[in-house]
């Protein structure tokens, strides 16, 4: 009896790890499951297979591989996690990893290198890691990717001409020809980041400032992309001079990520603003075009000549 007792739970584990486990399906219809084999520093797939207390190892010869049975990879779940608490250079290793593991299946029914590959290069981008981006593009075109792939990769290359062109209108004409031609809540919060970005660097704050708020207002599930939005819709409030407002801004984005970047970088600038009042908008409209208090001339005394204002 103990023994069918025992014969039964080793067939349901077996029977669990067969329909949940990760492992790769030999053409001859036996699986070698994730516990049995390791990727060796030559990059060959290497097999154990314990015997008793003696082990033998093999290795798999890739044409031997019919397909992989792998679920939802960790990496894919672990870096949107980091990514939503502000952690995107964690966020980066852990698909790196990733990458490299799924990289030597490339091509065998199965792998997720694809998906993993393509959210590497989507982190660096959001990461700031300008040049990776770049130097990976044509490997990226190279795969054959969903149609939602070729949309983000769009998104991809119109982030890369917002950082080496001042085409700021055309620009923003092909961001919301992408919106209009997805409802992607993902590909959404991506294009509201870019055109936040490109407002500011033409210092439209009040413009800037609507942009990145929509991500945390509209795109609230798209986590990965909520702490940059939210801090730099606090840095634009700052150049705003609503100090106060970015005050109680940046204090909330410190508590809710711990420990992250985002949560060191909004420290750092609520220390620079402490104390400061916000500025009437009046006046810092005044300032913007030049007709501060300051900049008036005293009763008494000729206004400028036209000659010596600066040309627009």
């Amino acid at each position: 009896m103990h023994s069918f007792a025992r014969f039964l739970f080793i067939f349901a584990v077996v029977a669990a790890g067969s329909a949940f486990g990760q492992a790769i399906v030999l053409k001859d219809g036996n699986r070698v499951f994730s516990s049995e084999f390791s990727i060796s520093p030559e990059g060959k797939i290497v097999r154990t297979v314990q015997i008793g207390e003696n082990k033998a190892t093999s290795i798999l010869d890739k044409k031997n591989i019919d397909s992989l049975e792998w679920p939802y990879p960790a990496e894919l779940t672990e870096s949107a996690d980091l990514l939503a608490k502000g952690k995107t250079d964690d966020a980066i290793a852990v698909l790196k990893k990733g990458r490299d593991f799924f990289e030597h299946f490339e091509g065998i029914e199965g792998n997720w290198y694809i998906d993993i590959y393509f959210a590497y290069i989507e982190a660096l981008n959001q990461g700031g890691k300008f040049d990776d981006v770049v130097k990976s593009l044509p490997a990226l075109r190279a795969l054959k990717l969903t149609d939602a792939q070729k949309m983000r990769l769009r998104i991809i290359q119109l982030d890369i001409e917002r950082q080496t062109t001042s085409d700021y209108a055309g620009i923003i004409v092909e961001a919301q020809s992408i919106l209009k031609e997805t409802d992607d809540s993902a590909i959404g919060a991506s294009i509201w980041a870019l055109i936040a970005d490109v407002y500011t660097r033409k210092k439209e704050w009040e413009k800037a400032l609507l942009a990145y708020l929509r991500i945390p207002v509209f795109y609230g599930t798209q986590m990965q992309r909520v702490p940059e939005a939210e801090l730099n819709a606090a840095k634009t409030l700052i150049k705003m001079k609503r100090y106060e407002d970015a005050n109680a801004f940046l204090a909330r984005i410190s508590d809710s990520y711990p420990g992250s970047p985002i949560a060191e970088s909004a420290i750092k600038e609520k220390a620079a603003i402490a104390g400061m009042k916000n500025v009437a908008e009046e006046e810092v409209d005044a300032a913007a075009d030049g007709k501060s208090d300051a900049a008036k001339p005293k009763e008494g005394e000729p206004a400028p000549s036209s000659e010596t204002k600066p040309k627009a």
